[in-house]
């Protein structure tokens, strides 16, 4: 707990209880002196022995060192649920020896007959009392009515998310827009007042005339621009597809790859490093580590988190997209950009993520390219699995840069291939790789799982617009 300053300390009442609720202390800087104080006592004998003898006490105290840190249990201990029940007589009885499993048991011990007891599935978030101040009742004038709510908002767990008005395309839809819908137009004209946000809606222009089709994160790595600002103004030039060969791309208004077989080369490529002892190394060893995993869970009443700056519409208004508060680090024209290697994938370097969304222009490797240009000028149907590509191609793709990035870390480990020596071993286990043991293909696909918590997840991008 001290390594990591975001997590507050736990304290468990009854450490041996697993239904016991910890009370949590929060970490504070301190600037304070740890001494180490003895007392000692020594008796005076007198010669009346009626009186008490008293005592001659002497302190010693020693400096031990500096205390810069210390935690403080400010909140309450929140609920203390028991595994207990009560009898027809009223009286509570445990429950512990007869839920608690300290030891192998036999059949018998899972077929008693037991009272009902379910735990609480969530205790409390919050371990401080917080002051709720209700609003007071809005006076409308009169002949006011209220506006109709839809039912699916009535009532929810959740506020309505505010829409950003992007349109959405699914491939088998015959007409794709030929504008911006009117809401989004007059949201970024908004909220675009200064000549920064105008100087950044000219370079996204000029990004979708030489480029019609675009990921968010190649744009972002294009482009520095404030996340928020991003969200009103890409659906001003664009249109989202939400499935088919472009799926989780921006596709200029009016622009129709379905029409058009030289846009084959922007189709989207879901690429994930394959984990298995087959290629090389086992989970443990994966070369791309999850950015986040369930071992390391912690509870959100267990972690402090820090407070967040709120980003109004009146900072947007203020050019907060591109040029931020003065005396920031970073200078103002690549403050959000971000690395090329977000949408690029070059030979000889890993992906930052186990799962990528690469667009095939992006595959800057000579071998991946003459796999994609293998049809190029007979291209005559568009498929929504293949788009204007040969049947298959996406597999190709996938077994040659798994070898590539095999090859990359038998580079840099050559401890994890030291079975695999001979250069026919090498051609075998390419073409183990390449799907031609079509008894193996299944497992194969059980291997190919998303990445935790990747941010180039399309369903993340898709829940900003709905």
């Amino acid at each position: 707990i001290y390594a990591d300053p975001a997590k507050r300390l736990e304290l468990y009442f009854r450490p041996k209880d697993p239904y016991c609720h910890p009370v949590c202390a929060n970490r504070f800087p301190t600037s304070t002196v740890l001494l180490k104080v003895k007392r000692r006592a020594r008796k005076k004998k007198r010669l009346d022995t009626e009186e008490q003898t008293q005592p001659d006490v002497q302190f010693e105290m020693e400096i031990l060192g500096t205390v810069t840190t210390i935690y403080k249990f400010q909140g309450m201990s929140d609920f203390q649920y028991l595994a207990m029940h009560s009898g027809p007589d009223g009286k509570p009885t445990s429950m512990y020896d007869k839920v608690l499993m300290l030891q192998p048991e036999k059949e018998e011990f899972f077929n008693r007959e037991l009272p009902l007891y379910i735990p609480p599935p969530i205790f409390s978030r919050l371990d401080t009392p917080v002051d709720y101040f209700y609003r007071p009742d809005i006076q409308h004038r009169e002949g006011y009515n209220n506006p109709q709510v839809s039912g699916e908002n009535l009532i929810g767990l959740s506020r309505a998310r505010r829409p950003h008005n992007a349109i959405f395309v699914n491939f088998d839809e015959e007409e794709i827009p030929s504008k911006p819908l009117d809401a989004a137009v007059q949201t970024w004209k908004k909220v675009c007042t200064n000549p920064v946000d105008k100087k950044v809606e000219e370079e996204l222009r000029k990004l979708f005339e030489v480029r019609p089709v675009w990921s968010r994160n190649a744009v972002k790595a294009n482009i520095s621009v404030h996340p928020d600002k991003l969200k009103l103004l890409l659906p001003y030039l664009a249109y989202y597809m939400l499935t088919g060969p472009w799926r989780s791309l921006w596709v200029r208004i009016g622009y129709d790859p379905r029409k058009h077989p030289e846009a084959k080369i922007y189709q989207v490529l879901d690429f994930r490093i394959r984990c298995g002892m087959k290629y090389g190394y086992a989970p443990n060893d994966m070369p791309v580590k999850a950015k986040r995993s369930t071992y390391n869970y912690s509870l959100p009443i267990t972690v402090k988190k820090p407070v967040s700056h709120t980003v109004s519409v009146h900072d947007l208004k203020q050019g907060l997209g591109t040029s931020g508060a003065s005396g920031a680090k970073n200078p103002a024209s690549s403050r959000y950009k971000l690395k090329e290697s977000i949408y690029i994938f070059r030979e000889g370097a890993l992906p930052p993520y186990r799962q990528m969304f690469y667009q095939l222009c992006d595959l800057n490797v000579e071998s991946l390219q003459k796999i994609i240009h293998r049809n190029d000028g007979t291209e005559s149907e568009c498929t929504e699995r293949d788009g204007w590509c040969l049947p298959k191609t996406s597999d190709d793709l996938r077994d040659s840069m798994s070898l590539m990035i095999k090859q990359i870390i038998r580079s840099t480990r050559p401890a994890l291939f030291s079975s695999t020596t001979s250069t026919e071993d090498g051609k075998e286990q390419l073409a183990y790789e390449s799907g031609e043991d079509e008894d193996d293909e299944e497992e194969e696909e059980e291997d190919l799982r998303p990445s935790d918590g990747s941010e180039n997840e399309m369903e993340t991008e898709i829940l900003d617009y709905v």
